[in-house]
């Protein structure tokens, strides 16, 4: 890991997980376990409406999280139910906790390369819906990050297991004071909650 994102993990594993959080992650950590002990590939398929803040920020901490607590075999995705484009903010955000992103090309939903390691493979970042080809069709679980998806998506093609896990929405910040900040919560809120998942995992 990177030293700028070991010291921000030290944080992120300072935060409290209240009960009921604890049981909403549950189900996720139920899904790895059983994976793990049957020796299979863990897909994990974040989804949110528009693929462009909640859900990138999921599926980034979600396989930072799998590397940091060497649990193998874990390949973290996001989609939507619509295609838009990754919000900057949320490059901005990730690259101050200490992640090392690069834009791999231009124009209404750029892609973008992170990575949390010199030796790991990038996540690629980029808007998608949640069925794209870039994405596994079966056996994994669909893991709904905003309730608009959650609802409006009531049956996902090709999912083991759907997951409500959803978060606020930091959009509600956007072009208002305090934008950086809302957006700063919200990461080590989902980041949180993504370590302790991982750290639930046995070997």
């Amino acid at each position: 890991m990177y030293p700028k994102l070991t010291k921000h993990i030290e944080e992120i594993l300072f935060q409290e997980i209240c009960d009921e959080r604890k049981a909403v992650l549950q189900p996720l950590i139920d899904f790895i376990q059983k994976k793990k002990r049957n020796q299979e590939t863990i897909n994990i398929n974040f989804i949110c409406t528009h693929n462009s803040r909640r859900s990138h920020l999921a599926q980034i901490w979600a396989q930072t999280a799998s590397a940091y607590f060497k649990i193998s075999n874990v390949n973290c995705y996001s989609g939507g139910t619509e295609t838009t484009a990754l919000f900057p903010k949320v490059v901005e955000t990730l690259m101050e906790a200490g992640f090392h992103i690069w834009k791999l090309s231009e124009g209404e939903n750029p892609v973008y390369a992170v990575k949390y390691s010199e030796n790991a493979l990038p996540v690629i970042g980029f808007s998608k819906k949640y069925d794209d080809i870039f994405n596994p069709n079966t056996g994994f679980a669909a893991i709904m990050t905003c309730s608009q998806a959650d609802g409006g998506c009531p049956f996902i093609l090709g999912a083991e297991k759907r997951i409500p896990v959803t978060f606020e929405d930091p959009k509600i910040s956007d072009n208002k004071p305090g934008q950086a900040g809302v957006y700063r919560e919200r990461s080590l809120q989902i980041g949180a909650e993504m370590f302790y998942v991982f750290s639930k995992i046995n070997h």
